[in-house]
Parts: structure tokens; sequence; C-alpha cells
């Protein structure tokens, strides 16, 4: 069965996150990605451990769990792009194929001839997607930085943390880094939009995705409210600026959220914990009052919801229609029946024989779903076979390349 992008040839010219976020997705959808790397280091998150794979033996292999978790489903293709013979290779394959996604700074590939005014001349069908931090104009353009450095400047630590004055208080960064995913993510919107423009109009096109961008769009409600109001909003921890209960509580021996999003769960959470006098409390009948007196409500919250275990109150209010659920560390989220009813952990073998346990894609499409053909690969995997193949190059010139350092 033919797979929903298996008409799609894609060039990965990126490395680290953001851009192999982007063409995992689009190599789970079965678009045929070329993944370009450095001849002898490869990708940057190659060596980004621990924690490493592990080898067959039980030692550790040379790649990182880093690098294996944004790169299945591609091939590795070495390519040493400072070289005038690396950018003739990449002109060549760029000619081939419908994508072409990159992460370098603002402009640095003009200077090697594989901009998009460039590559757009021998192939005016390309698709090509520049993925930065700050995007391809402003006066930011220029800089260099990570995901971190977006969270602090794009607003989201200012509404992540508990607020200043409570013991742990101030800005933090979310676990994963969260802009470089979900810039891959809009990459891939994008490059979807992208090729379907080119169905109807035959043409190619740009596109910029910035990391700052994207961030500041993820702000969403917290944005439109500051934008309405002119007062930005404060962290507020685990709890929710608008709904109360919407949060986090101790228990007898753990912790557990309990999200009661509207009136009546209000009610039917009283009721479950035993707490029928707050449910008759006329000043929390409604969820203006519960916000507005959080201050008091909340400390006679947290003093029942510690009299109890996480498993109970999870049995008690779930059994009371009541959104709610415990905390669970990765070992726990592999191991809860939801997440394994749903396969969300799957085990693929390198050519090398190493065996990689990677979390599935979230996709799930009746009529071409997502396969998985590729584990991530070994570094120049495929070199020898794409230049063959692909670029019709003889065994002969395939060995000169390699062995004057260009591929």
């Amino acid at each position: 069965m033919a797979q929903a992008l298996s008409n799609i040839r894609v060039l990965d010219l990126t490395r680290v996150l953001a851009g192999p976020w982007c063409t995992q997705v689009l190599a789970d959808l079965g678009a045929e990605v070329i993944k370009v790397e450095r001849p002898g280091t490869g990708d940057d998150t190659r060596g980004w451990g621990p924690p490493w794979l592990k080898a067959a033996d039980g030692g550790e292999a040379k790649d990182s769990t880093y690098f294996a978790s944004a790169n299945r489903g591609k091939k590795s293709v070495t390519v040493n792009i400072a070289t005038p013979e690396g950018q003739a290779i990449i002109r060549e394959l760029a000619a081939q194929c419908d994508v072409l996604i990159e992460n370098y700074k603002a402009g640095d590939l003009k200077r090697y001839g594989l901009d998009y005014a460039s590559l757009q001349v021998l192939n005016p069908r390309l698709i090509y997607c520049s993925i930065t931090g700050y995007g391809q104009d402003g006066p930011y353009a220029a800089k260099p930085g990570y995901d971190f450095v977006f969270q602090g400047l794009g607003g989201l630590m200012s509404i992540t943390g508990e607020r200043d004055d409570v013991p742990g208080g101030g800005p933090q960064k979310v676990g994963i880094a969260v802009g470089d995913v979900l810039a891959g993510m809009y990459a891939a919107v994008a490059i979807l939009a992208a090729v379907n423009h080119r169905a109807s109009s035959g043409a190619g096109q740009y596109i910029d995705i910035s990391l700052l961008d994207c961030l500041v769009a993820m702000g969403g409600n917290q944005a439109v409210g500051y934008l309405t109001t002119g007062k930005p909003p404060r962290r507020y921890g685990n709890e929710h600026p608008s709904i109360v209960p919407y949060q986090t509580f101790a228990t007898a021996d753990g912790h557990i959220i309990v999200a009661a999003g509207n009136d009546a769960q209000w009610q039917r959470y009283c009721a479950a914990i035993g707490r029928a006098d707050l449910g008759a409390d006329p000043r929390y009948a409604k969820m203006k009052g519960r916000v507005t007196l959080r201050a008091d409500l909340i400390p006679e919250l947290r003093r029942t919801m510690a009299t109890r275990g996480t498993a109970e109150w999870v049995r008690l209010l779930e059994a009371a229609d009541v959104p709610c659920g415990p905390i669970n560390d990765y070992g726990q989220v592999f191991e809860d029946p939801q997440v394994r009813h749903r396969q969300l952990r799957h085990e693929m073998v390198r050519a090398d024989g190493l065996e990689v346990p990677l979390v599935t894609s979230p996709i799930r499409m009746s009529a071409t779903p997502v396969e998985y053909r590729q584990a991530p690969p070994v570094l120049g995997e495929h070199t020898a076979a794409i230049l063959r193949e692909l670029l019709g190059k003889a065994d002969e010139e395939i060995a000169s390349l390699r062995a004057g350092g260009i591929t």
C-alpha cells in the first residue's frame, strides 16, 4: 500500500532537532528522506550522550538516544558541502528532489550556491524550507540561538514555573525542547501546504520558519489576552489562571492532577472527596467565585487531598467523572495500559544489528497508515547507493569521492 507521501523525495540538510523532527514526520508518512551529514562526525546529536544506544553485547554504541529519537525513516548520505565537489553533489540531489529543508544560519548556504534562488533555477518545482532561530530578516536574523533562548525570548518561560513569592518560584523552561519540536511541526505543515499548491500551480516556493515566531504563536490565549488587556500574564505554577481547581495536589503518597473545568464537575468533585460543605458554599458555586477566592479555597482542598493516596483518589474521582490523573515518570508512562494498548513503543533494528527502541508516531490514518521502514541510520549508510542509483555515478567515482574526503 502506497503511503500518503510515497511520491515525495526530501533532501534533508538539517541537524540537531527542529529540522530532523520535521523530516521524521515526513518520513513516517512515506516520503523518501535523504539526510546529508558531515563525513566522519555526522549530525551533531549523534554525539549528544549519554544516554547512548545499547550495543548487542550490552555496551554503549556510538550514537546517542537523542539522535535516534528524531531520525528514523531516513537515508544517511555523507557529503562535505564546504568543498566544490560536495556542493555539486548537493545541486545534483536538489534537482532530483521535491523538497529541500535546511537549518543553517540565515544566508550561510548562499555562499555555497545552495540557497533557494540558486537551486530553484535548476528545479523550479523545488519547495525549499529554511528553519532558523529568528527568521530570514529583521535585526536578529544573523544571531545564533538554541531552543532554551527562544523559550525565554518568546514569553513561554514568563508563564512557566511557580510565582516568585513561593518556594522554588521563578521562570522555568519546559522539560523538552518544545520550540524545536513546534518549529519542526509547523515546517511539516507548511511543506505539505506547498506540495498541495504545487499540484495545481506546478511551481515550488520558499518557506521561512523561525523558532521565535513559533513560540510567540504558541502563546495562544495567553498572548491574545495580553494584546487585549495590555497586562502581561503571570506564572501560576501548576494552577490555572481561569479555572479552579485545575492543578496538582499532594496526596498521602505522591501527587495528583485535578481538572474540574466547569461547575458540574466541581460539584461532583466535592462529593467525591467528602467536602459537601464546599460544594454547598455559595461563594464557590460558580467558577468566577472559585477563581476570585482561590487563596481561601485551595488550602482547604490541599488539606483534604493529602489524606489519601494517589491511586485511591484517581479511583474515586474517575468514578465521579472528574478529570484527573497521576504524574507519571517515563517508566510509568510506558507501563500504562492505555499507552501499551496504543503501542507507543516500537523496536527497530539498524543495519549494524543494533536494536533501537523508539516512540511511535501519534498520527493514525485509516487508508495510508504510518510505516516504519528504516531505523535511525548508521552514519553514511546509504551514501554509495544514493550516488549510484539516484545520481548515476560509477563505482570508481564513488570510491574517489570517498578517498578525497568529499563523502
